[in-house]
């Protein structure tokens, strides 16, 4: 059973065919967003991990190389090591866009991020236990990592073609951090390595943001016990906020009719309360996307899934 929910499984297969109708795209627009994803992606992915940088310094350390009063060289190292590593994957899918999944791959990918800030380790699998912050799971132990990985390997390598892209990478990204084969780097690794796919399969790069951290860790941890709806959808809603930004960055004005507000606003002209608004939206069962810590919708939305609930009811 498909861990990833009809409804919204088909919003965001006709969001990607939309984007893909309009390519080929804009070379100076597509530019412009990579630089915007590739920056916001560092920023929020190192945040996660502890990182103080915010992401105008993060934008003034990757683009002006300008050092941060207050912030220590790691985090300086952290910034300059992840945008290098997104860059190297992004280029990798440039060249060969359906390459597969590999262990020298995912180790490329980890030895990128912490080059700088654990060489000793950068690239290799741990050689011993670990402690997950905030977790009660214990990894595998060190020398099982070798075949967890090469388990993983064949798993995806099964399941590619089977599974929904956006639902083979949610679970890959879970199986990846489950197993934690590094010492450092895990996080980013896995978030990368998700995007391998996603981008793959022709999504724009997809961001877990900072703002979501609890949210994330959440549905992680019941991914932990097996349970893969709550860390699917998670990740099919931050696919949609990707879609929804390329798609009103690209689309010609005549084609952008709908204007996405604060829940507050949609609250107001409807009968839904902004709670319950929040929980549609964190449900993903109405359109919407996160502006910072706020998410936002459209009036249009909201009708959408009004209807949607009459139709269900008059078919009972």
């Amino acid at each position: 059973m498909s861990c990833l929910e009809k409804g919204l499984k088909i919003r965001l297969d006709g969001k990607l065919k939309h984007l893909q109708a309009i390519r080929p795209l804009s070379s100076s627009a597509v530019l412009k967003l990579k630089e915007q994803f590739g920056i916001e992606m560092t920023y929020n992915s190192n945040a996660i991990e502890g990182n103080r940088l915010t992401l105008k310094e993060t934008y003034l350390v990757l683009n002006e190389g300008i050092t941060i009063k207050g912030k220590s060289l790691k985090e300086h190292l952290e910034a300059k090591d992840h945008y290098e590593a997104l860059n190297y994957l992004c280029d990798f899918i440039e060249k060969d866009s359906r390459h597969t999944i590999s262990e020298v791959f995912i180790r490329n990918i980890q030895q990128l991020i912490v080059k700088d800030t654990d060489p000793e380790f950068a690239g290799s699998y741990r050689t011993g236990a670990v402690m997950i912050t905030g977790s009660n799971r214990v990894p595998p132990e060190a020398g099982l990592i070798s075949t967890e990985m090469n388990k993983l390997i064949r798993w995806v390598q099964k399941e590619r073609k089977g599974l929904h892209p956006i639902e083979l990478a949610a679970i890959l990204h879970h199986k990846l951090v489950f197993i934690h084969p590094f010492f450092d780097g895990n996080g980013r690794t896995a978030r990368l390595i998700m995007n391998l796919f996603l981008m793959q399969s022709g999504y724009p790069l997809v961001i877990v943001l900072k703002n979501d951290r609890k949210r994330y860790y959440d549905s992680l941890t019941k991914a932990d016990a097996g349970n893969y709806f709550a860390f699917v959808r998670f990740i099919a809603l931050a696919v949609e906020r990707s879609l929804n930004i390329y798609l009103k960055a690209l689309l010609p004005s005549s084609q952008n009719t709908e204007t996405f507000v604060p829940l507050s606003v949609i609250s107001k002209k409807v009968s839904y309360s902004e709670k319950y608004l929040n929980f549609l939206a964190v449900t993903g069962k109405i359109e919407a996307h996160k502006e910072k810590r706020n998410w936002i919708t459209s009036p249009e939305a909201v009708e959408r899934y009004i209807q949607n609930r009459m139709r269900k009811r008059k078919l009972k």
